[in-house]
């Protein structure tokens, strides 16, 4: 089955479209308890190809444009701010790295969706659709795993209490 809109309309249906996926699949990860992103699983888990984080700090040099990306974790009552890290203490670091996961889910699930455009958009546009979803979400997606590497780290380095 296929949707036909003027041009116009298609425009308005797929901004309206990716502004609802965004915000509903923010919403709905900001819902789930956070002791749900206490460890990682299969999703977080750290892969070979990130290679200790080199994929991302000499690959990607994700360092010089991280800071260009918004930020919304707390965009909803009760959210938590990514944007900087408020302190060093081993509590804020284990949220911090749960939030990572939890704005990582959410990236990833707001991927999902983007083949549902080729019902409405011609097939190009569709192809461009795709194209937006993982330019849009990737480097969101990136970001969550160089920073949960980099609390990683420094969790590891602080001595274990009683020793």
């Amino acid at each position: 089955m296929s949707l036909s809109f003027s041009a116009p309309v298609t425009v308005l249906v797929d901004v309206l479209a990716w502004g609802a996926i965004h915000a509903s699949t923010g919403y709905f990860v900001h819902r789930l308890g956070v002791e749900r992103f206490r460890a990682d699983n299969r999703l977080t888990r750290l892969r070979r190809i990130e290679r200790e984080g080199a994929l991302y700090t000499d690959t990607l040099r994700i360092r010089r444009w991280k800071h260009l990306l918004p930020e919304a974790g707390a965009l909803f009552a009760g959210g938590f701010d990514k944007k900087r890290l408020a302190t060093r203490e081993a509590g804020h670091l284990e949220r911090y790295a749960a939030e990572t996961r939890r704005a990582e889910l959410g990236h990833v699930l707001a991927l999902l969706p983007a083949p549902a455009f080729f019902a409405w958009n011609p097939w190009p546009v569709g192809v461009f659709m795709l194209v937006y979803a993982v330019v849009a979400n990737g480097p969101c997606i990136a970001a969550q795993r160089y920073n949960r590497l980099r609390i990683r780290r420094v969790l590891e380095r602080r001595p274990t209490p009683g020793r």
